[in-house]
């Protein structure tokens, strides 16, 4: 009897020490890490500042400025502020959000996404139908 008892507590002593060598501290890291796209930013073309924020775990973007010179006759769809222009990203890791969309407001498309942090500053924001391959890239700039 004696003997199982030795064997049941086993198990629970390993799962103890295998959780004190993984720190609480890097699941927090990772939680920074995904927040790192949290902020305002400028379109290539300086012509809007989208904000993209956090909700639950997936990563959204909307229209929160418009500049002046943005030629609304060649849109198909008139982006106005509150236009949700990112959807559903989520952080893989290693500064990479995908499994979103994108909506195109020249275009009136929407398509895939894939955000790729070049560094705190630049962010890549990918548009594509199937796979990464087939699309186009836009930089966004922070806005400081």
């Amino acid at each position: 009897m004696k003997i199982l008892k030795s064997f049941l507590f086993l198990p629970l002593l390993f799962l103890i020490f295998s959780f004190k060598n993984y720190p609480l501290s890097s699941l927090k890291l990772s939680a920074d890490e995904a927040e790192k796209i949290v902020g305002v930013w400028f379109t290539d073309d300086k012509t809007s500042k989208i904000q993209i924020y956090k909700i639950d775990n997936q990563y959204f973007g909307k229209i929160i400025w418009l500049s002046s010179k943005e030629n609304q006759g060649e849109l198909k769809i008139k982006p106005k502020i509150g236009y949700q222009i990112f959807r559903k990203f989520v952080f893989e890791g290693k500064n990479v959000w995908s499994g979103g969309q994108v909506s195109d407001p020249r275009s009136g498309m929407t398509v895939s996404g894939k955000m790729t942090l070049k560094n705190e500053n630049t962010l890549n924001v990918r548009g594509y139908l199937g796979t990464p391959v087939f699309g186009k890239t836009v930089v966004l700039v922070r806005v400081e």
